[in-house]
């Protein structure tokens, strides 16, 4: 039976997001991770040598909450923190081959993932959706590849 008054596009996003935020967080659990360490771990394969401030900056939140995701990850042999050439009080954060090999295993999970939540949606289907939230996603400032959820950690 149809709704007389459809959610709207805000209320589908919003519980699609929700549904796919956790549906992902059980698919990385299986490799002992949280969602937020595989964004940093994504962010620093993707930008290495940056200074934890300069990560917390690109993430959007406190210096001080970044340490213990760093933390977590180092102690697993997955990133390192190296002194900066340039300024010997800061540490550069650089991605292992361990951490290469474990970003390997998080892609597999994750195009698993999407082909799992886009089931019903053929490639072109697919593609013209990724451009349209792509669009949204720029109008409302957020920063391509980096979740607004850190914010709040």
């Amino acid at each position: 039976m149809p709704l007389e008054n459809p959610p709207g596009s805000a209320f589908l996003l919003a519980a699609v997001g929700a549904h796919a935020a956790a549906r992902f967080a059980e698919r990385v659990a299986a490799l002992h991770l949280t969602p937020p360490q595989v964004g940093l771990l994504g962010l620093i394969a993707a930008e290495p040598g940056q200074s934890q401030q300069a990560v917390a900056r690109i993430l959007g939140m406190p210096p001080s909450r970044l340490v213990g995701l760093v933390d977590s990850l180092a102690d697993r042999g997955l990133v390192e923190r190296r002194r900066n050439r340039a300024d010997r009080r800061l540490h550069a954060l650089h991605i292992t081959d361990e951490g290469r090999a474990m970003l390997a295993r998080i892609g597999k999970v994750a195009h698993e993932h999407d082909d799992d939540l886009c089931r019903s949606l053929d490639e072109g289907e697919r593609e013209t959706l990724r451009a349209l939230l792509a669009r949204i996603a720029a109008d409302q400032g957020l920063r391509p590849g980096v979740h607004p959820g850190y914010r709040h950690l």
